[in-house]
């Protein structure tokens, strides 16, 4: 089987629900505010999806709207529109607009699917291409850095 292959079916988990955590604390983009392409926010980031194999992220899931947490929703956003990251903020190339309209993510669905039959949606939706693609290369940010997530 090739590493793209491999890829291609491994599932993604929400890393709240593991025992990992990431090796720089300090690069736990968890509850940050989600800034678009416009400066204005939409939400914050609520948990990130982990490739199980290579254990890095590739998915953000955002928590948007709502009023203490009622009427709240959840969005997926792959961490490839990321463009950069501060201590207190997400800065995505996406509109608020574009993401309040992606494709449907209900968190308390569990789904199984295979990896790229359920994820594949928002990459297409989005207009990135997929980890799993051939010539696939994980972004560089917010350090030039892999931060590998451990044990």
């Amino acid at each position: 089987m090739t590493q793209q292959q491999r890829r291609r079916n491994t599932a993604l988990e929400k890393l709240n629900n593991t025992g990992l955590s990431l090796a720089d604390s300090s690069q736990d983009i968890r509850n940050r505010k989600v800034i678009d392409r416009h400066g204005d926010e939409i939400g914050h980031v609520s948990d990130l999806f982990i490739d199980q194999d290579e254990r890095k992220v590739r998915m953000l899931e955002i928590r948007a709207g709502g009023f203490l947490g009622i009427g709240d929703r959840h969005v997926i956003l792959p961490v490839d529109a990321i463009t950069s990251v501060t201590k207190d903020e997400v800065h995505v190339n996406q509109t608020g607009e574009r993401v309040a309209h992606s494709p449907a993510y209900d968190p308390t669905l569990i789904v199984d699917t295979p990896a790229q039959d359920f994820w594949e949606p928002y990459y297409g939706y989005y207009g990135l291409s997929p980890y799993w693609g051939a010539g696939y290369m994980y972004p560089e940010f917010p350090s030039s850095r892999e931060r590998p997530i451990t044990d």
